[in-house]
């Protein structure tokens, strides 16, 4: 049996370092005049120049941070070990949940430490080895190549699938086929934010795409104009049919479906990140229909679980901010909505139906239950989960009542369910085990703070059980706080190394997320932002007050709205917090909405071209707060040279006015990954490399001491 690194001792060689306040010799960063005037205020912006992400000055500049950086990094005794016991934690094999055609079932598949899973094909119910239809690790010889897409067609005989680069969000849609494993000859290229929608006969499928963008201009150019289109397999791009478009707002993008009958196209008309769409439909089984809109007034989000003839059933938030599902009938408009499931306390996440069942997901006070109900709306049963956690994943299809479904918590790994809802029966697919974790060992609680206006706020916390409450525990809070986002307990590998270590790992969930609705949103989005920073800090003083930490144990961390979380809480509160970890973020405020998909984030933010969304934009912009002379926490602003969704840009500016204000000793680093993207299709190498470096240096910043945390240093047997 291999035997694993003790992080008790991997920390005992950190407490033999040299004092972290030194300060450091930061690369000389050039400053320009440019100067912007917002509706009469003049906003100085002396580090334009390195939004040009592919100019030499620029380049030159990363790789004098990165230089500093990982100087820095390599310093720390223990660092490597860190990253040998992250790896040795990766190293078992993961699954997600499966998609159902006929008798075939399609999932992902990681042994371990696959830079990318592998997706496999299985007859259902078959004990067979599964087959392999995918292996994106033999697209690249370091990773960078991903699946980032992947719909079997109805009779499960062909694949249209996704392929992103460098962790761009681009995709280049290809088709194979199932039997013999072979790609047809088709390459549907500039496809962004869309997914095939196939059609009922499995001849072609539907699919939204941008118009190609100028030369160099892939990465950084506003994303805008997406047309619908039907592509017929094999048949060359050039002759795809264009299916609808609204060329009277570049801004409106598409999803599609088709009916569970395959009578109907349904087309989700959306613009930005509003919780808004129109709707439009076809009748497929006439070839001269046009597209005709149902609901043609943007003010709710509906969308399409299924069909019974004309009667559609749709998830909606009209007029219920926790989501009710409903009849609606296309061919009368006119009659309204009938609730099937009202609205209640408990937020619906997700409906799928199975056969003639409807499987319901839903959050109460953040936590996950899991319901059957007929299709009249009326509950059959409730299905009991393992733990305290969230579901991942659900797939169902109408024509059998089989369904799957993903279950994770902090301490209890993804573990892949199939039940019947005809049997009420419900049983393991797949389940993970990893080597030498044993989750007796730590507790998950949920705790209720309140905020400073009052507001009461839950927040889970996850450590190693007996901890000494007297203040001196390392924690790493993470938060995140918008666009409706939920952060629900979830099951991450690299978490549990930060638990080995003795650290306290703190999840509030914020304002702006969706964890209590659409209500909840609300009030930490366009001029309430401001409470998700309150929230944050609130957050942090409880645990401070209740024994679990102090302010130099304490650690921030989040990415990419959440990065904006941390850059605006470590400028508002310098004093609160001992280290900041700021991924991906969006830090210019007042000029995000002009690079790539940014504009769509207008409805979250609101944007600096209106005078009054100017005025709180600029007040909690980090780029434009940062004060010479203040003492700020240690830092760490990680991003990567193609993110195409946050442009590096925002990270590259706010590291170089954090390091010119500094006026501590704590160190202001910037981490810059090279090929990678936001973080979707990142390999595996890179994210154990990043995550290694992210916890050294916390560990180093922190000063942490480890109790002894009686490791088990062997790992059980392998299944």
């Amino acid at each position: 049996m291999a035997r694993f690194l003790s992080l008790t001792l991997i920390v005992a060689l950190w407490l033999h370092l040299p004092s972290v306040g030194q300060p450091l010799d930061y690369p000389d960063t050039r400053k320009v005049d440019t100067v912007d005037v917002y509706h009469g205020t003049e906003v100085p912006d002396p580090y334009r120049w390195l939004e040009d992400l592919d100019s030499d000055d620029t380049r030159a500049w990363i790789e004098k941070q990165n230089e500093v950086t990982f100087s820095y990094l390599e310093e720390i005794d223990g660092r490597d070990l860190i990253r040998e016991r992250m790896t040795e934690l990766f190293d078992y094999p993961k699954y997600d949940v499966p998609t159902r055609r006929n008798e075939r079932l399609f999932f992902e598949r990681n042994e371990g430490l696959q830079n990318q899973p592998v997706v496999v094909t299985l007859r259902a119910g078959s004990d067979e080895e599964p087959s392999v239809l995918f292996n994106p690790n033999e697209w690249s010889e370091d990773g960078t190549v991903a699946l980032s897409s992947m719909v079997p067609s109805p009779t499960g005989d062909q694949v249209a699938y996704g392929v992103s680069e460098s962790g761009s969000d681009w995709r280049t849609i290809k088709v194979r086929d199932v039997d013999t494993g072979n790609d047809l000859e088709e390459e549907l290229k500039w496809v962004k934010f869309s997914e095939p929608t196939w059609a009922p006969d499995g001849s072609g499928f539907y699919y939204g795409r941008y118009p190609e963008p100028a030369e160099g201009e892939a990465y950084e150019a506003q994303t805008k104009g997406m047309k619908l289109f039907y592509h017929e397999v094999g048949t060359p791009q050039s002759d795809d049919r264009l299916v609808f478009e609204r060329p009277d707002d570049p801004k409106i993008g598409f999803g599609a479906d088709v009916s569970d009958d395959g009578t109907y196209l349904v087309i989700s008309a959306w613009k930005g990140t509003a919780e808004k769409n129109l709707l439009y439909v076809k009748n497929l089984q006439d070839p001269d229909a046009s597209v005709e809109p149902v609901i043609e007034e943007m003010k709710a989000s509906y969308e399409f679980i299924g069909n019974d003839g004309s009667t559609f059933f749709l998830l909606t938030n009209d007029d219920a901010p926790n989501k009710r599902l409903v009849a609606f009938d296309v061919s009368n408009p006119e009659a309204g909505m009938t609730t099937l499931i009202p609205e209640s306390d408990a937020v619906l996440q997700d409906v799928e139906r199975a056969g003639d069942r409807f499987l319901v997901h839903a959050l109460d006070d953040v936590k996950a239950r899991l319901t059957v109900h007929a299709l009249d709306g009326a509950q059959q049963r409730e299905i009991e989960l393992p733990a305290i956690g969230s579901i991942t994943q659900m797939t169902a299809s109408p024509e059998s009542d089989h369904v799957y479904y993903g279950f994770a918590s902090y301490t209890y790994p993804t573990t892949i369910y199939h039940g019947s809802l005809s049997d009420n029966t419900e049983q393991v697919f797949r389940e993970p085990e990893i080597p030498g974790f044993d989750a007796d060992r730590y507790t998950v609680k949920q705790a209720f703070y309140t905020s400073d206006d009052g507001t009461e706020v839950p927040m889970f916390i996850v450590h190693r059980k007996g901890i000494s409450m007297d203040g001196s525990n390392p924690t790493l809070m993470y938060g995140y706080g918008g666009f409706n986002v939920s952060l629900t307990p979830r099951f991450s590998v690299g978490r549990l190394a930060w638990l080995e270590m003795g650290g306290v790992y703190a999840v509030p969930n914020l304002r702006g997320g969706g964890e209590y609705g659409q209500a909840w949103h609300e009030a930490g989005m366009l001029e309430n932002k401001q409470n998700v920073f309150d929230d944050f800090a609130a957050a942090g003083r409880y645990l401070i007050e209740e024994g679990y930490t102090a302010s130099e144990k304490l650690a921030i961390a989040g990415g990419s709205n959440g990065g904006l979380l941390t850059g605006a809480s470590l400028i508002q509160n310098p004093d609160l917090f001992g280290a900041a970890i700021v991924a991906v973020g969006v830090l210019d405020m007042l000029r995000y909405h002009k690079f790539t998909i940014g504009w769509a984030w207008v409805p979250e933010y609101g944007s600096s071209d209106d005078p009054e969304q100017f005025e709180y934009l600029y007040e909690y912009s980090p780029l434009h707060n940062v004060e010479d002379g203040e003492a700020y926490p240690a830092t760490l602003i990680t991003t990567a040279d193609t993110d195409d969704r946050v442009v590096p840009g925002h990270s590259y500016k706010f590291a170089a006015r954090l390091q010119e204000g500094q006026g501590g000793d704590e160190p202001i680093l910037l981490r810059v990954e090279t090929k990678a993207g936001h973080g979707g299709g990142k390999p595996t190498s890179k994210i154990i490399e990043e995550q290694s470096d992210v916890y050294a240096f916390l560990a180093r910043v922190l000063n942490m001491d480890v109790h002894d945390t009686a490791l088990n240093t062997k790992s059980p047997p392998r299944r």
